[in-house]
């Protein structure tokens, strides 16, 4: 029971990173966006997961050459796959405001990011055959529940508050979330793709707390290939947009904004790392529900940052009182799932 308890706190410390790093992130002022998610990107997808691995294996480059060709590549594919839905999920926002395309995105992920791996291990009558599957299987209903009602609450904040998407367009903004989501569930299929990695760094002595960090190196860097490249190009065709107007800037602001995108690059990739020991605590059979802890805890803690950082002291009761209920769903199916895997 105590390996369960650790599971889910740390899948919890690891969406709380995940719900707060936009918060340094938008403090950064006088960049572009594209500039700004390039700098956090290059430490969240490249420095650190490096830096990571370096510590971890005794021979790195050794390490990295020895691997199967096949799972570098898949691997790395997912991981691209992962990259392409951070990339649309600007647009999601744009055209469905922020709560209900949150909402979409991280419900469509939350499902297929979760039930597709065992589908594909062949895991799927396991889910309606046994106790401890369908206990998990009622977790992801009730998380996406929780989801489209803390969505729901937010939409309600959004309309008190007068704040309203750029260019609404219902029918394009669901089918961007929806693919947002679809391609944001790279990151599961990556990790699940990893498992060899992930066991030649335990049979290097790495610890099995830490063993799954080695694959981040592979999965993020096809996610900054494809963040990356939509930033730099960006930045090269937009007239508006430039590195040489971004770093123009007085030296106070740019050290300024380099750390503020740093800190927010720093917490975004202690999201995945605290996956990694939230994972490690939960049998193999049942790995398919880190997924759906980790997104439905990032849900959980958006919530709670927000109430925190008072964007809901503006709003009436009710939407605070709806925004309650949809996080008590989701600490529900975290207990659901928790119940699930002590079966």
């Amino acid at each position: 029971m105590s390996s369960i308890v650790y599971a889910i706190g740390w899948h919890m410390v690891g969406a709380a990173s995940a719900a707060s790093f936009y918060a340094p992130i938008g403090k950064v002022k006088k960049w572009s966006w594209e500039t700004t998610w390039a700098i956090a990107g290059l430490f969240s997808w490249i420095l650190l997961p490096i830096s990571v691995s370096m510590a971890l294996l005794p021979h790195f480059r050794e390490f990295y050459a020895g691997l199967d060709t096949n799972t570098v590549v898949r691997t790395l594919l997912f991981g691209c796959m992962w990259g392409i839905g951070n990339v649309s999920y600007g647009l999601t926002m744009r055209y469905l405001g922020m709560s209900l395309g949150i909402g979409v995105a991280i419900g469509t992920t939350l499902v297929v990011g979760t039930l597709i791996p065992p589908i594909l291990h062949g895991q799927l009558m396991f889910l309606f055959t046994t106790r401890s599957g369908m206990l998990t299987l009622s977790g992801i209903v009730v998380a996406l529940f929780g989801v489209a009602i803390v969505s729901y609450a937010g939409h309600q904040k959004e309309e008190q508050l007068g704040l309203t998407a750029q260019q609404f367009d219902l029918k394009r903004g669901l089918l961007l979330a929806g693919m947002c989501g679809i391609f944001s569930s790279g990151m599961s299929f990556a990790i699940d793709a990893a498992k060899p990695i992930e066991v030649a760094a335990l049979h290097l002595g790495v610890r099995p707390l830490y063993a799954a960090l080695p694959s981040y190196v592979i999965i993020m860097g096809g996610g900054a290939l494809v963040n990356l490249s939509y930033c730099i190009v960006r930045l090269a065709v937009k007239s508006e947009l430039s590195f040489k107007t971004d770093y123009s800037q007085p030296r106070n602001v740019l050290a300024r904004n380099f750390g503020l995108a740093a800190a927010g690059g720093t917490m975004w990739y202690l999201q995945f790392f605290f996956y990694a020991w939230g994972a490690s605590n939960i049998p193999q059979s049942l790995s398919y529900v880190n997924w759906m802890l980790h997104m439905s805890g990032y849900v959980l803690c958006g919530g709670l940052v927000g109430l925190a950082l008072g964007e809901w002291s503006k709003v009436n009761a009710r939407p605070v009182s709806i925004l309650w209920a949809g996080m008590i769903m989701i600490i529900a199916a975290a207990n659901l799932v928790g119940l699930g895997m002590a079966f």
